[in-house]
């Protein structure tokens, strides 16, 4: 039997919030070990957690407790995990409420299997896993256990695999694909860091999923993120909007605070070329989700790669947290595409009227869901945005790209069409409610919560071809061949539509082979595929050397 249905909510349960227990036994903290968390879904606050690691006479002790409110909806009452001098666990006992049940977990190791048992609402169970001597406990509803996985991953490179044992479930791998140094900026001064991209690979239908996790010099943890969940746990004290996490940097790279009409600031870099200006500019629209200026997306800087290689072309190229994110202030909860579209005019506003810009040569280059931004933008401020370039963006309304998205996942998970038909047929009923504003009653509240949202109704009902109808401007596309986000297919279609325009203003259609949606080479363009691709991979030049030759000609002077 299973605690928890990992197929539906994810390993994001692994997330939860703690609090101190009250009694704790002779012990030393360890350093980086007592730390006080926030835990963000979808950017929004939703639990707050302390971890206290402590170093006793014959080994280490995790301690905490936990609240975290909707979607995942877990308390944590007190919980501690042992492990002897040489991180080889010992005990484990948790006492939660999930989704209002009582849920107690009380394991033991003895170096090849954990025992455990599972105690809901005071009806015990137990199980037996086949486990490794060294393997990390990480409880669905504990997140301090991951003091123990960061201070494992102390040293560890890319290639280097670790055990972790997801308790009560079964015990999975930790494939490490990528290691690299990281500076976080706070107000009281610079974090130094190391960020380790991985895979939890888990059995089927779970299937693999991306998590990375930052470590302080001392080995204490920083920060989690599983963007394939939208959940991410920070330090208090780098969870601010005045704080930011880089791992990219171009030389001449000026981080700057953008002020707006909105009552909030956008926080972002400004890169120059070389040479004597004014230059003409361009702006960055990043895609979908809790995106920073770099859209870093599963370790690779896919933005800061672009912003460094349209600088070297000779443009003035800008790029910025979306808001709620980084050093971006705003809330998320309630935004929708045409406030994201707001909040790029006003980073256009501030960038026209830097006397090192021709703000006759400014250019828009929208990625994804930030090619619909793009296009709002274009479309409102004609007079100010002379081309726009739109990589990898979908031409249909969001309804028909996330079935498209739903049923090329199922194609690969190992179930029958029966089951296949089943769970689209759910999707199309919640895509519906979205969009109708009720029929609810047949959808699983937990859906409800996560797709019931502004923004997602505005991706769902957005008219691509309707958006580039009120477009002007030259336009080029840009699509990888191997994208399964976004299928190749849309590329053409835009250029149809961008054809279709009352407008005399040059298309161009660039389609790469072999790059997915990141714009990097891949074997399969899957998105189970990017953890592996590690921060080392590289976007295209194609994709670089299209962008720069297309805005060379349309902004020239």
């Amino acid at each position: 039997m299973t605690l928890f249905n990992l197929t539906s909510v994810g390993l994001a349960l692994l997330l939860s919030a703690t609090q101190v227990l009250a009694q704790a036994p002779p012990a030393q903290p360890a350093a980086g070990g007592d730390t006080h968390f926030l835990v963000f879904f979808r950017s929004q606050p939703i639990g707050r957690e302390e971890v206290v690691v402590l170093r006793t006479a014959d080994g280490w002790v995790l301690r905490g407790g936990s609240r975290l409110g909707p979607p995942i909806d877990i308390t944590s009452r007190a919980a501690e995990i042992t492990y002897d001098a040489e991180w080889r666990p010992k005990a484990m006992t948790i006492e939660s409420v999930v989704r209002g049940q009582d849920v107690s977990l009380k394991s033991t190791f003895d170096g090849s299997k954990a025992s455990t048992t599972i105690t809901t609402q005071g009806a015990p169970q137990s199980k037996t896993d086949p486990v490794s001597a060294d393997t990390i406990v990480l409880p669905n509803t504990f997140l301090g256990s991951y003091a123990a996985l960061a201070r494992r991953l102390q040293g560890k490179a890319a290639g280097d695999e670790l055990r972790a044992y997801i308790a009560p479930q079964t015990e999975v791998t930790v494939r490490i694909t990528g290691a690299s140094p990281a500076t976080i900026e706070t107000p009281k001064g610079v974090i130094k860091a190391m960020r380790y991209a991985m895979t939890f690979n888990s059995p089927p239908p779970a299937g693999d999923l991306p998590i990375n996790v930052w470590t302080a010099e001392d080995g204490g943890l920083l920060r989690i993120s599983i963007p394939s969940q939208s959940v991410e746990l920070a330090r208090e004290d780098i969870a601010s909007a005045a704080s930011r996490t880089s791992t990219f940097s171009i030389d001449g790279d000026e981080s700057t605070t953008i002020p707006t009409s909105l009552g909030f600031n956008i926080g972002g870099s400004v890169t120059m070329p070389k040479g004597t200006g004014p230059f003409p500019a361009l702006l960055l629209i990043a895609g979908s989700g809790p995106t920073d200026r770099d859209q870093t997306v599963a370790g690779i800087p896919v933005f800061g790669q672009i912003a460094r290689d349209l600088v070297a072309a000779g443009f003035v190229v800008v790029r910025y947290d979306k808001r709620g994110v980084g050093q971006s202030g705003g809330r998320t909860e309630s935004v929708t595409i045409a406030d994201y579209a707001e909040d790029a005019r006003q980073v256009l506003l501030w960038l026209e009227k830097r006397k090192d810009v021709d703000k006759e040569r400014i250019g828009v280059v929208g990625h994804s869901e930030g090619a619909l931004v793009t296009m709002l933008l274009a479309a409102r401020e004609r007079g100010k945005i002379d081309a726009m370039a739109l990589i990898a963006g979908p031409s249909t309304d969001g309804n028909t790209v996330v079935l498209e998205q739903q049923k090329l996942l199922l194609s690969k998970m190992p179930i029958d069409e029966a089951q296949r038909a089943e769970r689209v047929a759910l999707q199309e009923k919640i895509n519906e409610a979205v969009m109708k504003g009720r029929g609810w009653a047949d959808i699983p509240p937990v859906a409800r919560t996560v797709a019931d949202t502004p923004w997602f109704y505005s991706f769902l009902t957005f008219d691509p071809a309707r958006a580039m109808s009120e477009t002007r401007q030259p336009v080029l596309i840009v699509q990888g061949e191997l994208d399964t986000q976004v299928l190749p297919y849309h590329a053409d279609r835009l250029g149809e539509s961008a054809r279709a325009r009352n407008a005399k203003a040059e298309v161009a259609v660039v389609k790469v082979p072999g790059i997915n949606h990141l714009l990097v080479p891949a074997k399969t363009g899957d998105v189970s595929e990017y953890a592996s691709l590690g921060p080392d991979a590289k976007v295209s030049p194609q994709v670089t050397s299209a962008i720069a030759a297309f805005m060379a000609k349309a902004l020239k002077e």
